[in-house]
């Protein structure tokens, strides 16, 4: 079946998602591809530790967007934590550094630290993501995101960095109280303002994340999983934290399926997958499941990519 997410023009931003190992980014890959052949402009991210992209298309990605394949619309883009906490110290240092340099004789390289907090990574990754999308320069973004558990962590973020911000302002403000009582605060009440300023802004980037993630409208979230007990565990909690959390889980790939029995261990090990199948596609009948066949060969290069898109996009053609 044709993917719902890439088939509906309004959606901007494609979300790749499953446990390591099950072709996560071969699919998000395939899926970039088939959309650049229908004349839409993507950009393709990863943003898994260790990025496949490069590997998978045979060219040198990084960090910089990097055209994929010549004569069509395909852009690649690796992001790394380096370069995700350079953006964010570069958007949001100079005002952390007013705000913290008011109240403690602190060096600029504080910022650094500050950076290097929990959380704050993912966020602006999350952030960075959302504002590729909206600028417009790409009719859609294909995510390949990290291993399931690392982003639901990230998926979570925007509400523990509201609950974070709301804390923070207690906490601020009464220790304001405090000093105000005892010394001359002129240069406190400038901080003060300052302050709520910056708290402000990150409550509204927090906010602009989760309105923009939940919108079922423009941001799809594609499961890909293999039909084996542990990934059909991982799945249906996968789904059930997405789903739970406002996202759209519209389209389930079940990968790695063995399509020519020919031998007693494939002949077996299709046995297995079939009761694991039949499972999935049972219990997630609201959604577009669609199957991908083990195949005898890597697939690198945008040949072997083609015949996976081909695959995923075959009723849409």
């Amino acid at each position: 079946m044709a993917l719902k997410a890439a088939a509906d023009k309004g959606v901007r931003l494609i979300m790749v998602g499953g446990k390591g190992g099950v072709g996560k980014t071969t699919c998000a890959s395939a899926i970039a591809l088939g959309l650049a052949e229908a004349g839409r402009k993507v950009l393709c991210i990863s943003s898994d530790p260790t990025p496949s992209l490069s590997d998978i298309y045979e060219r040198t990605i990084g960090g910089r967007e990097t055209r994929l394949l010549d004569g069509l619309p395909l852009w690649g883009l690796e992001i790394s934590s380096e370069m995700v906490l350079a953006m964010w110290k570069e958007r949001f240092g100079r005002e952390i550094y007013e705000v913290i340099s008011s109240f403690a004789d602190v060096d600029y390289d504080f910022v650094d630290y500050i950076g290097s907090a929990p959380g704050i990574e993912e966020e602006y990754m999350l952030y960075y993501i959302k504002e590729l999308t909206v600028a417009g320069a790409y009719d859609v973004v294909v995510w390949d995101t990290a291993p399931a558990g690392h982003t639901l962590r990230l998926l979570r973020l925007p509400h523990l960095f509201l609950d974070h911000l709301e804390g923070a302002t207690r906490f601020y403000m009464n220790m304001y109280s405090l000093v105000e009582r005892v010394k001359d605060t002129v240069r406190l009440r400038s901080s003060k303002r300052t302050l709520l300023r910056v708290i402000e802004g990150w409550e509204e980037l927090s906010r602009g994340i989760i309105d923009f993630i939940r919108d079922g409208a423009t941001t799809r979230y594609v499961l890909v999983t293999i039909a084996e007990a542990l990934g059909v565990r991982l799945t249906e909690r996968v789904i059930s934290e997405l789903e739970g959390g406002g996202l759209i889980v519209g389209d389930l790939i079940i990968n790695h399926i063995v399509r020519d029995a020919d031998c007693d261990f494939h002949r077996q090990r299709r046995q297995m997958q079939d009761g694991y199948i039949r499972s999935l596609e049972e219990t997630y009948a609201r959604m577009n499941v669609s199957r991908l066949y083990l195949a005898p060969y890597e697939i690198k290069g945008a040949a072997r990519i083609k015949e996976i898109a081909d695959a995923l996009f075959a009723d849409a053609k």
